[in-house]
């Protein structure tokens, strides 16, 4: 009997196998506790196991578990009791958060932890580590009676068609959202097994005929549904809909005893919850104090239009959003998702039109009984997100089992029916390696420590340093990846460190982006490793490189330079540790300058155009001058426009003068570029600067004419860039623009 099931079932069996391999490297790859709330699930599973009962809601902050304990009891009750034997007294000592982290900013790189980690949880796991491991394939089991319950559900609603029924479930087993989700601690995959355990046993009633047994694997099915999550009592609605069509096609006295054994079952296996929360919060549901814990804001105002804003996050959370919903997958990846959905739609229409010419194949009961369930869950998923920010796909995967039912029998219809199941292995087999890639590339690296330099890595470190701070590390050298970058983008940049003494703190990195003027145009803070290896962490003598990064912010004014700076200081009191280089002390270290240019190259409009040639290394290509006549005392606005021919190997400084007939200067402006935020030797073949000065007119300056010179000159010895002619012959030292009005 076995072989024959397994003959039978054999593509089931195969997912199912995939499916587990899968999460088993999902659930190694994350570390403890870099779930969306595993913390708080993992703490009402020890609350329970330690002994204390069930908890109690509590606002927020006050309890480890927060929210959660509010939820109901089943996945915690089971969970307490299959890890009530493993001493967890360490659980707290691993709550040791990282301040940096990027929580719900996928696009944001680095600091992807939310906790920082320790040799604690190595394997081979002890402790609390042992404890959530344990429930990660505690929960992983129930994925795969997910798939199993989807895979029977189509069976019975799609007669004849075993490959719907094997793409069903491979697009639920091989869906990396939903195996990360399988493979962590929380009490969202137990519903989902129920809620598709509860589809089945529906099927089962419209297909095969109302019977006692089936009414009670329902209200079990239903009634454990809503001891685990509020949303399992939703499912009432889909026994509603059942028990009328049971009137409609066999009795109303039917229906009538089937929805006494299911209400009554369910009030049985759930309700002493529900009258749990009235007694303790006067509320059954006790959703108003589990959003006291939560913090949450009574109303978002959720627009239609802000609904359909958040449908891109939906998307992609449904397929592939990892870590505290900050860790993405390459566009590939939802790319391939969305050819999969694509293909699934396509097939609908034309699935319910061999439907409807061959209605002994599909049941439109059962259908009618998944698309009530997913509508119940869309309305459930809209109202709590008029609550709460929480766009998230896995909010739906009560519903996973309909939804997927739908794609694959749409699936199926595209190849030629005597295709379709190799059509199916076909898709799958594309599924299982993009799943076994996804851990591989996109989790796992997050999370990853720089390693420890050997010594031929310590040989080859690029613009060594000998920079030390504190005493605790030294900065052995650095590397820039690029020289020139634009607004809002990363400046990458490795730092190598190495570990002086053991230190007990976590130190904090500081990168910045200083203008020669003084203006922060970029600064980004974080622990060593972008998280990953803090400082208590680090043995002394054992270098590392740390690929760190710091933003340039958007708004930034460019062109101009920004001076990289390193700096190390303890978070909790803002104490810098002393830096030392070459033997002094310095308040600030800086490693070298990048470039930042606009995004496009301007075009302006010059009111005074020339074409003067300053030594062969720079043209001056127009002037804008705000008047031509000035009194005594005011000031005039001069803007030069400068055009290099080539790379300039020197810092020039720009010189404006006011020059009366005698050649006496009598108000003058020199300054480098920009007020020096961008000195001549970072400008670019063929760019145009806007350069602009201003001329203060002195009360003692006689009425009269005066000329205006400008040119460039080197600081250090005054010598002049000359004026030269086509044949390169030299004309003047300084280019005199024209002629002013001072008047009194």
């Amino acid at each position: 009997m076995i072989g024959k099931a397994f003959s039978e079932h054999r593509g089931l069996t195969l997912v199912l196998t995939a499916f587990l391999m899968l999460g088993v490297v999902y659930a190694t790859v994350t570390p403890v506790f870099e779930t969306p709330d595993e913390i708080q699930h993992y703490f009402h599973v020890k609350h329970i196991a330690d002994g204390k009962g069930l908890p109690l809601l509590k606002p927020e902050g006050e309890a480890v578990y927060g929210q959660e304990g509010g939820q109901p009891s089943l996945y915690y009750l089971l969970g307490a009791a299959t890890t009530f034997w493993v001493n967890t007294d360490d659980a707290e000592e691993l709550l040791d958060y990282n301040p940096y982290v990027n929580l719900g900013v996928p696009g944001r790189h680095g600091n992807k932890n939310l906790i920082l980690h320790t040799s604690r949880e190595s394997f081979p796991y002890t402790g609390t580590a042992l404890a959530v491991h344990v429930l990660r394939l505690f929960s992983l089991l129930f994925g795969g009676l997910t798939i199993g319950a989807t895979y029977f559900m189509v069976r019975e609603a799609f007669w004849g068609t075993k490959a719907a029924a094997l793409g069903a479930a491979a697009l639920i087993g091989f869906n990396p959202q939903f195996i990360f989700t399988s493979a962590a601690v929380n009490n969202d995959i137990l519903l989902t097994a129920l809620c598709s355990l509860t589809l089945l046993s529906c099927v089962h009633i419209v297909t095969r005929g109302p019977s006692a047994r089936r009414y009670v694997a329902l209200g079990v099915a239903v009634g454990l549904a809503s001891l685990t999550k509020l949303t399992g009592v939703g499912l009432m609605a889909v026994v509603l809909v059942l028990l009328l069509m049971v009137a409609r096609r066999h009795s109303p006295r039917e229906a009538v005893r089937g929805g006494l054994i299911v209400v009554g079952l369910v009030l049985l296996v759930a309700g002493w919850w529900y009258v749990r929360n009235w007694v303790l919060y006067q509320d059954f549901t006790g959703m108003n104090e589990f959003f006291v814990a939560l913090g949450a804001d009574s109303d978002r105002n959720l627009t239609p239009a802000k609904l359909l804003g958040e449908l891109e996050g939906f998307r992609l959370s449904y397929w592939a959003i990892f870590g505290w919903f900050n860790v993405l997958a390459d566009g590939w990846v939802y790319r391939f998702y969305d050819v999969l959905v694509m293909l699934g739609v396509l097939g609908i229409p034309l699935a319910l039109v061999r439907g409807l010419k061959k209605p002994r194949t599909v049941s439109t009961p059962s259908l009618l009984s998944m698309l009530v369930w997913m509508a119940v869950v869309a309305a459930g998923y809209v109202r709590y997100n008029q609550l709460i920010d929480a766009a998230t796909g896995r909010l739906v995967f009560p519903a996973i089992c309909c939804v997927s039912a739908f794609l694959a029998w749409g699936m199926v219809q595209l190849p030629p029916r005597r295709h379709a199941r190799g059509f199916i292995y076909a898709v799958a087999t594309v599924m299982w390696l993009v799943a076994l890639v996804v851990p591989l590339m996109y989790i796992s690296p997050v999370y990853a420590r720089p390693p420890v330099l050997s010594s031929d890595g310590l040989a080859s470190i690029p613009n060594q340093t000998d920079v030390t701070y504190g005493g605790q590390m030294r900065l052995l050298g650095y590397a820039i990846e690029r020289e020139v970058f634009k607004p809002g983008e990363p400046v990458y940049v490795t730092l190598y460190w190495q570990g002086l003494a053991q230190m007990d703190d976590d130190y904090s990195v500081s990168l910045i982006l200083l203008t020669p003027s003084g203006d922060l145009i970029g600064q980004e803070d974080s622990y060593p490793g972008l998280g990953s290896y803090p400082t208590s962490e680090w043995k002394p003598g054992d270098a590392v490189a740390d690929r760190c990064w710091v933003r340039i912010r958007p708004r930034a004014q460019v062109p101009t330079i920004g001076w990289v700076g390193v700096s190390v200081y303890h978070l909790p009191t803002m104490e810098y540790l002393a830096a030392t280089q070459g033997g002094q002390v310095v308040e600030q270290v800086f490693l070298q300058a990048v470039k930042v240019v606009p995004w496009e190259s301007r075009e302006y409009d010059i009111s005074q155009p020339l074409s003067v040639n300053l030594g062969n290394q720079v043209d001056l290509v127009g002037y804008d001058l705000d008047k031509q006549e000035v009194r005594a005392g005011d000031t005039m606005r001069l803007t030069l426009y400068w055009r290099p021919r080539g790379e300039v190997e020197e810092d020039y400084t720009v010189f404006t003068h006011l020059i009366d007939a005698e050649g006496q200067i009598r108000a003058q402006d020199d300054d480098y570029p920009l007020g020096g935020d961008y000195p001549t030797s970072f400008w670019g073949v063929g760019e145009v600067i806007q350069d602009q000065y201003a001329l203060e007119v002195p009360l003692e300056v006689p009425a009269g004419e005066h000329d205006i010179e400008v040119g460039l000159y080197l600081a250090s010895s005054g010598s002049r860039l000359p004026v030269l002619d086509d044949a390169g012959q030299v004309l003047d030292n300084r280019v005199v623009l024209g002629t002013v009005m001072v008047t009194d």
